[in-house]
């Protein structure tokens, strides 16, 4: 994956991604805690024991569901934007398609599969296998020297030569273009954010807890003015629309939140419905929302536009 199919060289933002997205604060620290000897082992001892103890950190005490989530809704929108174009220009002419990684299966099989229509993933947690047979694989493409095992039983070897400016390959050059993500980062944790990421929280914590009330508590005029000050400019486009009477049988205005953050209801004055499977508790919200969630196996067909 890295650094052949992927342009980048380290595994650590994806690792801290499912860390984050699965388990919260606690287990991104873990994992970032445990990164430097990760990477002594990896470069100086065994590229296997390296992954390990990163597999280790990320996955102690999670639940195999939580982690399949996570790498179908948040992993696709991350690895499509690192996609090396030379390596997808030779992977994408190939009948069919094999990667063979370092990475957990699950963590990477739902990407591979789905969004990239490779037919075979074989990842740690695979023993042994029997895929090839007699047929001998045609291309074989690698990045560093354990990669040569494969390679040789390929009839066609290359070396991917990393080259960092390379731009990714665009998400409409893709068998399925990607409309759905459900992370709630928005850039690869490095080492730097994920620390950044850790600090801010409680930070953060409190900045929302003063959010909330002073949308919950405030008078609508000074919300506004309110969640300036505190950081969320609200920038309206359009009229509003009128408030409805029910009387003249008019009909209302859904609006509908389309990321996971619960502050709209708050500060929404018709009802709301987010697709999250969690909603705001009752006692601190007076406006009525309704939380939606789609399977994790629900196609998403046709293109979405973004608020």
């Amino acid at each position: 994956m890295d650094r052949t199919l992927l342009r980048g060289r380290s595994s650590f933002p994806y690792f801290s991604l499912v860390a984050f997205e699965a388990g919260g604060a606690l287990q991104l620290l873990m994992v970032l805690l445990s990164a430097p000897l990760a990477g002594l082992l990896y470069y100086f001892v065994s590229e296997s024991a390296g992954i390990q103890i990163l597999i280790f950190a990320t996955y102690a005490g999670m639940k195999v569901s939580d982690i399949e989530s996570v790498g179908r809704a948040v992993l696709p929108k991350f690895y499509s934007s690192d996609l090396h174009p030379e390596s997808w220009r030779v992977f994408s002419a190939c009948g069919k398609r094999c990667v063979l990684t370092a990475n957990p299966r699950i963590m990477i099989e739902g990407f591979l599969k789905e969004f990239l229509g490779v037919d075979l993933v074989l990842g740690t947690g695979i023993g042994t296998y029997k895929e090839f047979g007699d047929n001998q694989p045609e291309i074989g493409l690698g990045d560093r020297a354990t990669d040569f095992p494969f390679m040789a039983l390929c009839k066609e070897s290359y070396i991917v030569p990393y080259n960092p400016e390379l731009k990714p390959v665009p998400n409409e050059k893709l068998p399925k273009p990607i409309v759905f993500h459900d992370g709630r980062l928005v850039q690869k944790p490095t080492p730097l954010m994920a620390i950044l990421t850790i600090l801010w929280i409680p930070i953060g914590f409190l900045l929302a807890c003063l959010r909330i009330t002073a949308g919950a508590l405030l008078p609508m005029p000074l919300v506004y003015y309110a969640f300036w000050a505190l950081g969320v400019p609200i920038i309206v486009k359009g009229n509003p629309p009128q408030p409805v009477k029910k009387a003249s049988g008019q009909a209302g205005v859904l609006f509908i939140c389309s990321h996971r953050t619960l502050l709209d209801p708050f500060s929404s004055p018709p009802p709301s419905a987010a697709p999250s499977p969690r909603s705001p508790t009752p006692s601190l919200v007076s406006l009525r929302s309704s939380p939606r969630s789609r399977p994790s196996d629900y196609p998403v067909t046709g293109p979405r536009t973004p608020p």
